[in-house]
């Protein structure tokens, strides 16, 4: 049995990398095809000024990739050094989707992403246009693969536990790959780093506008802004209502912790907007509810049901106790491999394994578990409500923000308001925003999925490695330090070329020239 304490300290270190990785993702998603955008503007009209304009968020852009990258090789390594078990249990699902991320996405990124930067000069408009769009797709394709692994993690489909091999295997890769909770959470991730993209883009243009400095270059910058952050934020509210609705289907335990609702309701079940979640008393105090929302959105009808807290937990105890069933047959399928009565018992409950496994936090032998340990372990499948109930609020709160925000400056935009003094200081002060609601998105994504490493499959703190808490301390002492470090160059790195602004090439190549020297294509 793993210690806890290094359980939940490799928990910490995956989270904090985790967590530090996505500031660069969304940013570097939604950028990248803002590039596109530009650059598409500068092929069409030939004006230079967008040729100006591409180049400044590219290299902006790049200074994030690198950051990005640097940090997933990371968390990529750490699947198999700190959760090594997990690794091994279930790689041949979870290990597909990364390699061909790696394979295809991050070379077809490799490839582009030199030309973009080195090709202005080699390169005819539409072709570099074209390796722009390359690094836009290798991006999103990076993700997509990724969010696949993630998505099935989340709801484990096209796989089977296999008796002789004791692991999880495909079964199906096509539903890996069309996973429903995958699919709606690629789409969902990818706007919010559209909607990123955008906030950061008309921040720094309205901290020109407002320091009154390359006011063409921002006006024209936060046009593209308003109207692809508009779209996008539009997007996270449509798709993040679609991932609702495949948590009803897949994860009914976060859907209830995210609502805080302990006990099922007549259908439909009425969203809360407000409330104190009591772990304790397993009630919600103060509660404010809108009727029929939640119904609504959940199930897309008004006569679909909602499951609670408690009757969910009713059923996970059922499950453990037919996991035990499937325990017992699953030994005795390794002591005689041939014997087919233990096969054929398995065969009836192995969708319930993995809740077995669930009391081995209790009991070494799940078949030796008390009543009592049973009813601890159905408990255990019970997420910290407060966190995910305040997590994703505050997350929705930001959303709709964001789309205040966006519609304001399209407006403005539209009406060539764009110094409006007011809502250029908010936009600057808007800037963390969507990070903090992006964080967030994945506190209740990752932290609702507990306790379960892959959901109903195999519990988190049995996928750890046998590390000691010595050693988790020091690397995650390291890691901070390292970051810490990375965080302190690129913030550098971004604000010296924001100060310097976008036309500092051409103001060093007149320099250049006026003393005699060469200019710099």
């Amino acid at each position: 049995m793993i210690d806890p304490g290094v359980v939940d300290l490799s928990r910490l270190q995956f989270a904090l990398t985790a967590l530090y990785h996505f500031l660069f993702v969304p940013l570097t998603l939604g950028l990248s095809f803002m590039l596109v955008i530009m650059e598409s503007i500068f092929v069409i009209t030939r004006r230079p000024i967008w040729r100006t304009i591409t180049r400044f968020w590219g290299v902006l852009f790049g200074i994030n990739f690198a950051l990005g990258v640097a940090t997933g090789i990371t968390m990529e390594f750490q699947f198999g050094m700190n959760w090594a078990y997990y690794s091994h249990y279930v790689g041949d699902i979870f290990g597909a989707p990364l390699a061909i991320e790696g394979l295809m996405a991050f070379f077809l990124e490799a490839t582009f992403v030199g030309l973009m930067f080195f090709g202005w000069e080699k390169l005819p408009r539409v072709g570099h246009l074209f390796v722009t769009f390359m690094v836009a797709l290798g991006t999103n394709l990076s993700a997509l693969w990724i969010l696949v692994a993630n998505g099935w993690m989340q709801n484990p489909v096209g796989a089977r536990f296999n008796p002789d091999t004791m692991r999880m295997e495909v079964a199906d890769f096509g539903k890996v790959l069309f996973n429903p909770v995958a699919q709606a959470k690629f789409v969902h991730t990818v706007s919010a780093g559209y909607v990123i993209a955008s906030v950061f883009v008309l921040g720094i243009s309205a901290f020109y506008l407002l320091k009154g400095r390359h006011v063409g270059f921002a006006k024209r910058s936060m046009t593209v802004a308003a109207a692809f952050g508009l779209a996008a934020s539009l997007s996270v509210v449509v798709l993040g209502d679609e991932s609702g609705y495949a948590l009803t289907d897949n994860q009914k335990m976060k859907l209830a912790a995210i609502e805080a609702m302990w006990r099922t309701e007549p259908a439909p079940a009425g969203l809360t907007a407000f409330g104190i979640p009591d772990m304790k008393a397993r009630e919600t105090r103060f509660e404010i509810k809108i009727p029929y929302v939640l119904g609504l959105i959940s199930t897309r009808s008004l006569n679909g049901e909602v499951a609670g807290i408690l009757e969910l937990v009713a059923i996970a105890q059922d499950r453990i106790e037919s996991g035990i069933i499937a325990y017992d047959a699953l030994e005795q399928v390794k002591a005689d491999p041939k014997a087919p009565a233990p096969r054929a018992q398995f065969e009836q409950h192995r969708r319930d394994l993995g809740y077995a496994l669930l009391l081995k936090r209790y009991v070494e032998d799940p078949r030796q578990a008390t009543h009592e340990q049973i009813v601890a372990a159905a408990w255990s499948t019970v997420p910290n409500v407060p966190v995910l109930f305040w997590s994703f609020r505050i997350m929705a709160g930001i959303g709709l923000l964001m789309i205040g925000l966006f519609a304001t400056a399209f407006v403005l935009c539209t009406l060539r308001k764009h110094e409006t003094r007011w809502f250029l200081r908010l936009a600057v002060l808007a800037l963390p925003l969507p990070w903090i609601s992006t964080e967030l998105g994945w506190v209740v994504a990752e932290f609702g999925r507990q306790p379960w490493a892959v959901d109903g499959v195999l519990p988190t703190f049995l996928g750890a490695s046998s590390l000691t808490a010595p050693q988790l301390w020091l690397t995650i002492a390291g890691f901070t330090l390292f970051y810490g470090a990375l965080a302190i160059v690129e913030v550098g790195l971004i604000l010296k070329t924001i100060k310097h602004g976008p036309f500092a090439d051409q103001e060093t190549d007149q320099q250049l020239a006026a003393e005699g020297a060469p200019a710099v294509a």
